[in-house]
């Protein structure tokens, strides 16, 4: 969406407060021995305590609060009585619809120490994220955020998922444009003032290639690599986003 008044800024700060606070408690509770069951429940109780709710959920049935993925899994995780295990990296995928309005954010977590290889791919998405949002002001172009994203992933030996993508946000969770981790020659999309898109550095340490599992959700990386994915919420505009999902 792009945002029309004042109205829509408060309404989309105000779901971007609630993904933070879900990330936050459920980053605290992340240790050896805890089920990714147990996580959801905790960003569950806190869409309750703010007035908001579950949008994969709302959107599209999806069969936890928050999607919660690890090692190998790429993406739309499902909460289960899985345990976490020391060294494990876990993605957990935030998106909330309050009043309206949705917000999305993802963080990679490291269970208690993990390897040196983990922490760097994990690392590497916080670049390549930072890299993304260095390029989304007014004017640019969308390719120009996924042409970033990749310079540093290839950088560091790893590679997108280019199946998988950023995208606008704001009355429900997928909306236009894709806001693809690659350069794409083909599209010329520019970003406007008020735009509210994700920008989100999907990888893997291996090919980058994806498959389905057999639970209908589930996405690992095609080779059994680790994978991480980071994720903000933004606003563009003239100058630096205004980034809805932060602390």
């Amino acid at each position: 969406m792009s945002i029309g008044d004042e109205r829509d800024l408060a309404g989309l700060m105000a779901a971007g407060r609630v993904v933070r606070f879900a990330l936050e408690a459920m980053r605290a509770a992340v240790h050896p021995g805890v089920t990714t069951a147990e996580l959801d429940r905790i960003a569950a109780r806190v869409f309750e305590l703010n007035g908001a709710r579950s949008a994969p959920i709302l959107v599209y049935g999806f069969p936890g609060a928050t999607c919660i993925s690890v090692n190998d899994e790429i993406v739309h995780g499902i909460p289960s009585q899985r345990v976490l295990a020391e060294g494990d990296l876990v993605k957990l995928d935030v998106t909330v619809e309050k009043s309206g309005y949705m917000a999305d954010a993802a963080l990679t977590v490291g269970v208690g120490r993990t390897t040196p290889a983990a922490a760097a791919l994990a690392g590497s998405a916080e670049r390549a994220l930072a890299a993304g949002l260095a390029e989304a002001r007014a004017g640019r172009r969308v390719r120009d955020i996924g042409r970033a994203i990749e310079a540093v992933v290839r950088g560091d030996g790893f590679s997108v998922v280019r199946p998988l993508t950023g995208h606008g946000i704001g009355r429900t969770i997928h909306e236009h444009p894709l806001v693809p981790n690659y350069d794409d020659p083909s599209d010329d999309t520019r970003l406007s003032d008020g735009l509210v898109i994700t920008v989100e550095p999907i990888i893997t340490m291996g090919s980058g290639e994806m498959r389905e599992t057999a639970d209908g959700w589930t996405i690992r990386s095609a080779d059994g690599t680790l994978a991480a994915h980071v994720e903000h919420t933004i606003v563009i505009r003239d100058g630096d986003p205004l980034l809805l999902t932060a602390a």
